[in-house]
């Protein structure tokens, strides 16, 4: 059977924080805002464009990690092989985004902390940098990436299906209209791809694998189990927190147009909800200031011998330099709004420069992609570039 090799198994080590480092990178102060503001605009059919998006999500991820990791090359690297020059434009294009973001994710956990224990955001902005530069410097970066990515994620999730259940969603009315809806929006679906696989996100499990010498024929199916791992992570985050803003909304609740978010945990369990949010919030904006750091600093480090060797101190510029902007402006939604768009336009640029290598013998060599990954490849490639066009 063809498909035979995509069944998906339990997933551990490697693979599995790959995926969630994938996952939680994309879980951040966005992530919870957008998927808020969307089910209050599209209510229970919010849940197609979840459905849909992971869909897409799946295709554009699959095929970017099978193929990096085939041929064992970062996406930089087999941009220029592509076309030289091409790796340092795309790296150019991923880091910007990347930092744009990170300064909102450092407000996040600014946003957090205040909520927990009522310091200012920038006081909480500054320890949470000062905790993230702990972690890169307390161990090797790769098991640190897995375990703290692990740890966060799942407790993420749980507290988030806590505040679904006691929100009382109308869960029979969420799956039917999931699929079959009676409207939709394709502004929901450009941003909630854009903010799970766009920019660097696509590229962060794949890039973690690849450091952890995971590559070749021989690993495809961990590969594979890893890359739709991430995107069911983060599907079943969002689900679980579309299902909770459907229950609070049902109730009559109008969500506050500062921060939606917020309003769904405390309606649905009163102050212990909100310190939940503090909790689900801290711990979504510094799991994606980690994976962001790592990330863009991996799309520089194999450009000259010197940032490889000093991996740790240019991540940990990174996170300095996000924060002392954060810091200094306070105000990171025109930014991050810049950041959403530019991550929307890149997933079908960068996806098109690895689809269109994909099918170059000499960088391939002996190994095939799949026709129908191509396809299914070039649909989102299509998708996704007409949506962000219009």
């Amino acid at each position: 059977m063809p498909f035979k090799r995509f069944k998906i198994p339990s997933i551990g080590g490697v693979g599995l924080g790959a995926a969630f480092l994938m996952a939680n990178s994309s879980i951040g102060p966005g992530f919870l805002t957008q998927t808020t503001v969307f089910t209050k605009e599209l209510l229970t059919n919010f849940g197609f464009v979840i459905l849909l998006s992971s869909l897409i999500d799946i295709g554009a991820q699959l095929n970017t990690w099978r193929i990096l990791t085939l041929t064992n090359l970062r996406a930089q690297d087999f941009a220029n092989k592509v076309l030289p020059g091409l790796g340092y434009l795309l790296s150019a294009l991923i880091v910007f985004g990347g930092f744009a973001f990170n300064i909102g994710n450092i407000a996040g956990c600014g946003l957090g902390m205040n909520v927990l224990f009522g310091i200012s955001y920038e006081q909480g902005a500054f320890i949470s940098g000062v905790l993230a530069l702990t972690l890169f410097w307390w161990k090797e970066i790769g098991s640190m990436l897995d375990q703290f990515t692990k740890t966060l994620g799942i407790l993420k999730i749980g507290l988030t299906i806590f505040i679904a259940w006691k929100a009382q969603p109308p869960i029979l009315e969420a799956l039917q209209h999931s699929i079959i809806p009676v409207k939709w929006s394709g502004k929901a679906i450009i941003t909630i791809v854009g903010g799970t696989v766009g920019g660097y996100l696509m590229f962060s499990g794949a890039h973690r694998l690849l450091d952890a010498g995971i590559s070749g024929k021989k690993s495809e199916s961990e590969v594979n189990r890893s890359a739709i791992s991430g995107i069911a992570i983060s599907g079943i985050m969002r689900y679980t927190l579309f299902l909770a803003t459907v229950g609070v909304i049902s109730s009559g609740t109008i969500l506050s147009a500062e921060n939606p978010a917020a309003t769904v945990f405390q309606k649905a369990a009163g102050s212990i909800g909100l310190r939940i949010f503090g909790i689900v919030l801290w711990s979504a904006a510094i799991s994606s200031v980690v994976g962001a750091s790592y990330t863009a600093i991996s799309f520089f480090k194999t450009f000259h011998p010197f940032i490889q060797k000093h991996e740790r101190i240019f991540i940990s510029i990174f996170i300095m330099l996000c924060t002392a902007i954060f810091i200094a402006i306070g105000k990171p939604v025109s930014l991050l709004l810049a950041a959403g768009y530019i991550n929307g336009l890149i997933l079908p640029i960068a996806l098109a420069i690895i689809l269109f290598g994909a099918g170059q013998k000499r960088i391939m060599q002996d190994h095939r992609h799949p026709l129908w990954m191509h396809i299914a490849g070039w649909a989102v490639v299509l998708l996704m570039g007409w949506m962000v066009l219009v």
